[in-house]
């Protein structure tokens, strides 16, 4: 098993995830543990692309019914629960659907988790037909994230289901 992530930082965006993802496979095939390889991938994505906040939010049972609640991430601290349909993460949890927001602050309810976020990715992570968490990727910069971007982190959350 590897445990070194190498990606060339001249590479563009797409080739640089083309490459990613294989090694991101390497890093947890063999491990059962779905927290310590949801760490690492976090970790990865993290290094990669050097976001400003990326993490998980898990679909859990609560006395409201069901909400997200804070997986592992990296970044400042964080939202702990989001309600379904709430800001972007809830609002791609109802709708299983990858959301792409290039300004913020022009999403109604966006929730400021911190005010140093500028733009957004929210993917769902679908298994069984049903969403059982979605990645959240922040950025300070606006417009970061494109369609090259959802395209690959649903690839992410494709490796991430198969073994949350």
């Amino acid at each position: 098993m590897s445990e070194n992530i190498h990606i060339e930082t001249h590479l563009s965006k797409a080739e640089k995830y083309s490459a990613l993802l294989p090694q991101l496979k390497a890093l947890t095939e063999g491990e059962p543990d779905s927290l310590a390889n949801i760490g690492n991938i976090i970790a990865g994505l993290k290094d990669t692309f050097s976001f400003f906040w990326i993490g998980l939010y898990f679909v859990k049972p609560s006395p409201k019914g069901e909400e997200l609640v804070l997986g592992p991430f990296q970044g400042p601290v964080a939202c702990t629960r989001i309600q379904k349909g709430k800001g972007v993460c809830g609002t791609s949890w109802e709708n299983s659907e990858t959301i792409i927001v290039p300004d913020v602050d022009l999403f109604p309810g966006h929730i400021a988790c911190s005010s140093l976020s500028r733009s957004e990715i929210v993917v769902p992570i679908i298994k069984g037909n049903m969403v059982v968490a979605v990645l959240d990727v922040d950025s300070e910069f606006v417009s970061h994230f494109d369609e090259t971007d959802g395209k690959y982190l649903e690839e992410v959350c494709k490796m991430i289901a198969a073994f949350v």
